[in-house]
């Protein structure tokens, strides 16, 4: 009866092998690097967690709601910011549109915001906390005022309303738009989820720039032609930057790395880069002319949106998955020991190259 349970090894397995009693029984150390004479009685603990089940928690957050929260707060940002050196270098056009899809933008990201977290007093409770070493409340007081802002602004170009206070909460809005598009990736990065947390230098600028991709495609979309320079010019640099942290973030980082290529969020995430790419060449060779801006646009919305969702499907992936949080644990552990046994030696550690 308890057979499965008592017996050594039979329920703890490893998440990259099989069941601990199927290895090699006993393992000896004699002399060498380790204590004179020491014999092991007991295999090395090598599992990771009981029956293959997650060591964190994930996130509890809803899908879509977050993904679009992330694609439209980046969007939002960025269009502000536009709308700002729009109205500063005399586009009309370029101003009034940009201040629209920043101020839809964010109180659509709201929107799904108060969607994900269940009743609209979560949201104002968030606000009752000042906690400068939380990112999620940092987050929501730059979100109240950027959206709170852009919404008005929004309101006031389309009424046609009082011009002096529209270009001051343009101004509000531009202000805190860059800390919106980027916030979010310190958010994911503080968490303890490996493939979030490994990025943590890279998150915010994929993020960043991909609401500059984002915001810069749809302003340059739905403006004049001969006004949307500035827009096509943030277009492209978002996604050459979004492109080269991206990079990054699915190179640099040994096994946590790798759910950024495999199942939903890999397929997601090359589709992003190929839209991003084509969005980014098309706006450089034919974003002159109207359709080539349209369609360039929507491809670089397109590559946005797929971004945050195959970052936020890989990072879940990483966080059900225990061999992401354990293998990466054993190896600081191994390096740690490592480089105390070198020191006790008298000698640095070697370094591979």
């Amino acid at each position: 009866m308890t057979e499965g349970i008592t017996t050594p090894g039979a329920g703890w397995r490893r998440a990259d092998g099989p069941p601990a009693q199927k290895r090699e029984k006993r393992r000896r150390r004699r002399g060498g690097g380790g204590r004179r004479g020491e014999v092991l009685m007991v295999e090395e603990a090598e599992f990771t967690s009981y029956y293959g089940r997650p060591i964190i928690k994930p996130p509890v957050w809803k899908t879509p709601d977050v993904p679009l929260y992330l694609f439209l707060g980046g969007a939002a940002g960025s269009s502000s910011i536009m709308a700002a050196l729009a109205d500063l270098t005399d586009r009309p056009a370029l101003t009034r549109n940009s201040r629209y899809v920043s101020g839809g933008a964010a109180i659509a990201s709201v929107v799904f915001l108060i969607h994900d977290l269940g009743r609209p007093q979560r949201f104002l409770h968030m606000l009752r906390v000042f906690k400068p070493t939380s990112p999620l409340s940092i987050g929501s007081y730059i979100l109240a005022p950027f959206s709170a802002a852009a919404g008005a602004t929004a309101a006031v170009e389309l009424l046609g309303w009082f011009p002096r206070l529209k270009r001051f909460g343009g101004v509000v809005a531009a202000l805190f738009g860059a800390p919106l598009a980027t916030y979010t990736g310190v958010l994911f990065s503080n968490t303890a989820v490996p493939s979030w947390h490994a990025a943590h230098k890279e998150l915010p600028f994929v993020f960043g720039a991909s609401g500059m991709a984002a915001g810069g495609g749809i302003t340059m979309a739905i403006s004049p032609i001969e006004e949307a320079g500035p827009s096509r010019k943030m277009a492209v640099t978002g996604a050459v930057v979004e492109l080269a942290a991206m990079h990054r973030v699915e190179t640099e980082f040994g096994i946590v790395s790798e759910p950024y290529h495999e199942g939903k969020a890999g397929t997601l995430l090359r589709a992003a880069k190929s839209c991003t790419a084509a969005g980014a060449a098309l706006t450089v060779v034919a974003g002159r002319r109207r359709a080539g801006a349209v369609l360039a646009g929507a491809l670089l919305a397109a590559g946005s949106l797929l971004t945050r969702f195959g970052v936020y499907e890989a990072g879940m992936a990483s966080a059900r998955d225990p061999k992401y949080t354990v293998i990466p644990q054993r190896e600081r552990l191994a390096a740690r020991e490592a480089g105390q046994a070198a020191a006790q030696n008298g000698h640095a550690p070697s370094v591979t190259r």
